[in-house]
């Protein structure tokens, strides 16, 4: 596998042709891409196609699938139940390992510009990478669908693309393309033919009407069933199981029930866990208690004698080595991470105990958000290694070709960027870590102790950082001075009191 691991999952406008399908991931076929998961779905009439790959690679095999769909799907003859824009209609860029969300933003603007100079067709930024805070959410983008936008892009400036002219390809539509953390697409079918049905229930759980924050929501029939069709944005936060109860409640204020759910593409093992132990009530449960865990646990190493040495030992011996990557930037991300999981570790073993049951409230917000930061600080132990590298290239080309010297300000900007997120998270893993030691079983105060030292050598380390590449990072253009001083307004904010 490449040390960059980027999940990509584009949504095309075709759910009935097999050989279009076929055709369209044949073209994303390169190498460091690799094929997950293909969903085909004939009442939509969409399919959902997960891939994984390095960043480079994965970045191409994305603009050649969007160029495959432009020639094959023809919008002015497409129909389904899901709303739809473009050919290749949504392609989201998610972070898995060795990135962080900034450098899949960069991805989704360099797709966007490429798709739009090779293919003329129109692309809208969404979720992270929106340019604007009306296009985080994609339903915005996509009001109208194609039909549309094609009535208004030349003339409404809100309608005005990120990248192309604001002149909608004739067959291909736009398309849109973004940034964003894992999601679940997660659908249930009710027993019952009533599509408003559907919507209602679809509006009492949706964000965007006052429902779960996490949840986008919309009811359709599909298979002669009412369907209530469903992105859960942040399954840590809002679970799966308590989407489906929500639901089953609902559902039963009309007199129905659900009869089944699907997953499109594919999930987390932790969202299933979640599901587990929630329905089964297992007390104190934990993922270690499953066996494949346990075993995949024991051959890797982690939990045989002297695992844990043989774990962490070879990245310490790439911080010894003679190399000046990995180096505090790297160090002060798995430090930070290591504070996260302490905390992490102090919270769930509180939560659900007798004496805290009245921190419940507290103690699972904590827990969630401290898993997102610990995955988003292992990934950058490497962004971080992988952006001095690039600062290195960046200053080599320059030397051998002047014209190349702009590089070098990209690459310090990222080198600035990744160290500035470490400290952010790391002031945050404090924080919550100390929120925690009023609520939390004190016989484990010494643990929460090692966190919160742990997080403040993060956040001094990573700021150290961020100011040695500050310094080298010339400020003589006004993107370059407007970058300047926001990364000091944040490291100001990092630095002040309390």
């Amino acid at each position: 596998m490449p040390n960059t691991l980027v999940e990509c999952v584009p949504n095309f406008s075709e759910g009935r042709d097999t050989a279009k399908v076929d055709a369209i991931v044949e073209a994303m076929k390169i190498p460091g891409v690799y094929l997950l998961d293909r969903e085909m779905d004939a009442d939509h009439n969409r399919c959902v196609i997960t891939l994984v790959g390095d960043r480079d690679a994965i970045q191409e095999a994305a603009i050649r699938g969007v160029g495959k769909a432009s020639e094959l799907i023809d919008l002015t003859q497409h129909h389904g139940a899901h709303p739809r824009m473009g050919a290749a209609d949504v392609v989201p860029f998610i972070p898995i390992d060795g990135v962080t969300l900034e450098d899949c933003v960069a991805m989704a603007r360099h797709v966007g510009a490429e798709v739009a100079s090779r293919y003329q067709i129109p692309v809208y930024l969404y979720e992270a990478a929106a340019t604007a805070p009306e296009r985080v959410n994609l339903e915005n983008v996509r009001r109208g669908q194609f039909e549309g936008l094609r009535d208004e892009i030349a003339t409404n400036p809100a309608r005005k693309p990120d990248f192309g002219e604001p002149r909608i390809h004739p067959t291909a539509g736009a398309t849109i393309v973004g940034a964003r953390k894992f999601l679940i697409a997660y659908n249930i079918f009710l027993n019952s033919a009533d599509v408003e049905i559907a919507k209602k229930i679809a509006k009492a759980i949706r964000f965007s009407s006052g429902g779960f924050r996490f949840v986008k929501a919309a009811g359709f029939l599909v298979r002669g069933m009412a369907q209530v069709s469903m992105n859960l944005t942040d399954f840590e936060q809002t679970p799966i199981y308590r989407v489906f109860e929500v639901i089953r409640r609902e559902a039963a204020r009309y007199g129905i029930a659900p009869v089944s759910s699907e997953v499109v593409g594919l999930i987390p093992k932790l969202a299933i866990e979640q599901a587990a132990e929630w329905f089964l009530q297992i007390e104190n449960f934990d993922s270690s208690l499953i066996l494949e865990n346990r075993l995949a646990a024991v051959m890797s190493g982690k939990m045989a004698v002297g695992g844990l040495r043989a774990g962490v030992e070879p990245f310490i011996e790439q911080l010894a080595a003679p190399t000046a990557a990995p180096g505090g930037g790297s160090a002060s991300a798995a430090s930070a991470a290591m504070a996260a999981a302490l905390a992490t570790m102090v919270a769930t073993m509180s939560r659900g105990k007798r004496a805290y049951l009245q921190f419940e409230s507290q103690l699972s917000p904590a827990i969630a958000r401290l898993a997102t930061l610990r995955e988003e600080l292992k990934s950058a132990i490497d962004a971080d290694a992988n952006a001095y590298t690039a600062v290195m290239r960046a200053f080599k080309a320059a030397k051998a070709e002047p014209s190349a010297a702009h590089l070098v300000a990209s690459a310090l900007r990222q080198a600035t960027s990744v160290p500035l997120g470490v400290a952010e998270r790391a002031s945050e893993i404090a924080a919550i870590a100390r929120a925690l030691q009023p609520i939390s079983n004190p016989n484990m105060a010494s643990d929460l102790v090692t966190a919160i030292t742990l997080a403040e050598a993060a956040l001094q380390g990573a700021l150290a950082n961020v100011a040695i590449n500050l310094d080298s990072l010339h400020s003589d253009s006004s993107d370059g001075a407007a970058f300047v001083t926001e990364v000091q307004q944040r490291v100001a904010r990092l630095r002040a009191p309390g």
